[in-house]
């Protein structure tokens, strides 16, 4: 980390409904409009209601990459924050609580502030009091109130008057405290971004690469996809289904895919398992997919609210029987963004089903991102001639086959689950099969050659360790990065399968040493590697506790094996 650099991370904590998350929001959202880089994190618990939870927010006058479990300011809503989060707290570090909340005692760094009672007073609601204490961190760390105000004018619109009296008030109890209590923050002066979570990247990128239609059966950590979809659905001329079962939403999806809209579907590792038969069905039919399988930890229902990269083996070998997909991994906003565009473009141009993966912590966090502005070439996929009689399944030297749609003029469309010739008849004779067997896997050679992103490579380009990881453990290997004293080259897949092979063994030419960094149990990526180059990666840090990794932490494991 350089000199000039400083990162401060606050903590909100509270139970459902105090509005912790929101007011992580909005405090990323302030920061942002100062110029400040913002990772906003949330943790809460698999339940209806009630629960603890907490929203972290780490800030810096120079680019961060992942929040910080150590915390400079903790605000509490009750005591069980307070609690809880304590020893998370640095030695300079500042508690603010709820003074009726809370049975805390005020000290030199423990500030009661009357946050339910000002609520009171002014007749706002108490989900409305986190604003009090954003009001309050304005003065502590001498940012602009006047700043403060717009972005709650721009969130919260004709109710954004309450949200800035208690904000004033919080400012000014604050300003008025007796004891000396200020933290000077440097200024910052990078562009103002949009502050935006990776699945609301991934429903953005969608959009962009012309989606008509969005069907999904809400699952944590993905149902905020079909959230920002929704709400945007009328503007974009998309259609947004909630049908009654996961089974549903895939066997819908490749109905309205058959009949030519651009289809897409999103869960999480428990519901695409529900998918599987109708997965292979799009394998069979060649009919467009994109799924966005947002993971977290399992088996079986797991934990619903925690994350994970424990479904890389689960996708690669989706469905039964033999079949060509493409499976991307997005790292952060930017790539969640492109690659839900790129996956959208590819299943219509090689009509096979191609998977995105994200996780809970990438999917939920957010950042403040600046998303690409050119527009996204869309792709032109095989129309039919309408010359002679139509087939489906044609053979080609590609194995792309045109495509016809039902209703389409004098044109019989025929597609079915079994195996079949040309016309989309069905067949059990063998010399079909294996013919449509290459054609289908013939594919490949195209798509291996599309030029697509699949690997990127950070740090020291010629050191002679090589640090390989994939999905949302970017942003924290990144982090960690600042603290290594020794040169590392980073390599990020993004592209899982069909892997390119040959571009990966020129990258790690010249490595002594090979770590792999990944959020599952048995180092699925590591495993992926040896079987697709022969290499065999004997360090591996691994985690699956349902936690993201830490910067610090992460800097102290890869130092160890260095």
């Amino acid at each position: 980390m350089n000199k000039k650099e400083q990162v401060t991370t606050v903590l909100f904590g509270g139970q459902a409904g105090d509005g912790v998350r929101e007011a992580g929001i909005n405090f990323g959202r302030l920061l942002t409009k100062l110029g400040y880089s913002v990772i906003v994190t949330a943790s809460y618990p698999s339940l209806i209601r009630g629960g603890h939870n907490f929203t972290r927010v780490t800030f810096s006058n120079e680019e961060v990459y992942s929040d910080y479990s150590q915390v400079d300011v903790l605000v509490g809503f009750n005591s069980e924050t307070i609690t809880l989060h304590q020893k998370e707290l640095k030695k300079s570090g500042l508690i603010i609580f709820d003074q009726i909340e809370t049975t805390i005692k005020p000290s030199k760094n423990t500030i009661g502030l009357p946050i339910t009672k000002t609520a009171k007073i002014v007749g706002a609601t108490p989900i409305m009091r986190s604003s009090l204490a954003l009001g309050a961190l304005c003065e502590y760390f001498k940012l602009s109130l006047n700043t403060l105000e717009e972005t709650f004018t721009e969130t919260f619109k004709n109710k954004a008057e309450l949200n800035i009296s208690l904000a004033r008030e919080g400012f000014n109890i604050f300003k008025n405290l007796k004891i000396n209590l200020r933290k000077d923050v440097p200024l910052a002066r990078l562009k103002n971004h949009n502050l935006l979570s990776g699945n609301q990247a991934s429903a953005e990128g969608l959009m962009k690469a012309g989606l008509d239609a969005y069907i999904a059966y809400p699952m944590t950590p993905a149902s905020s996809i079909q959230d920002h979809l929704a709400k945007r659905a009328h503007l974009n001329k998309i259609k947004v289904v909630q049908p009654e079962s996961e089974v549903a939403v895939i066997n819908l999806a490749l109905g309205s895919s058959f009949a030519g809209a651009k289809t897409a579907i999103g869960t999480s590792g428990g519901g695409f398992a529900l998918c599987q038969e109708a997965f292979s069905l799009a394998g069979m039919t060649e009919i467009p997919l994109v799924v966005l399988e947002v993971q977290r930890p399992g088996p079986a229902t797991g934990m619903p609210t925690a994350t994970g990269q424990g479904d890389l083996d689960f996708v690669r070998h989706a469905g039964h029987g033999e079949f060509p997909r493409l499976i991307l991994s997005a790292g952060d906003q930017v790539e969640a963004y492109e690659l839900s565009a790129l996956a959208l473009n590819l299943t219509w141009k090689y009509q096979l089903p191609v998977i995105v993966l994200t996780d809970k912590h990438l999917a939920e966090s957010f950042s403040n991102v600046s998303l690409p502005t050119k527009e996204i070439k869309l792709t032109n996929f095989k129309h039919w001639s309408g010359k002679g009689n139509y087939q489906r399944y044609a053979l080609t030297n590609d194995g792309i086959s045109p495509l016809a749609f039902p209703g389409t003029k004098n044109t019989v469309v025929k597609t079915t689950s079994y195996e079949h010739d040309e016309f989309g008849l069905s067949t059990e004779d063998s010399a079909v099969t294996k013919i449509m067997q290459d054609k289908r896997f013939k594919k490949l050679s195209a798509l291996k050659a599309e030029k697509i992103p699949r690997f990127k490579v950070f740090g020291n380009k010629q050191a002679n360790t090589t640090v390989i990881f994939w999905g949302s453990t970017k942003g924290t290997i990144l982090e960690a990065l600042k603290y290594l004293t020794k040169p590392v080259k980073l390599i990020q897949v993004l592209c899982l399968e069909p892997f390119a092979t040959t571009e990966f063994l020129k990258l790690i030419q010249g490595s002594k040493k090979i770590i792999t960094v990944e959020g599952n149990h048995s180092g699925q990526l590591a495993n992926l590697i040896q079987g697709q180059t022969g290499v065999l990666i004997k360090n591996r840090i691994l985690r699956y506790d349902g936690l993201p990794f830490e910067p610090i932490a992460l800097a102290k494991e890869l130092t160890k094996k260095i």
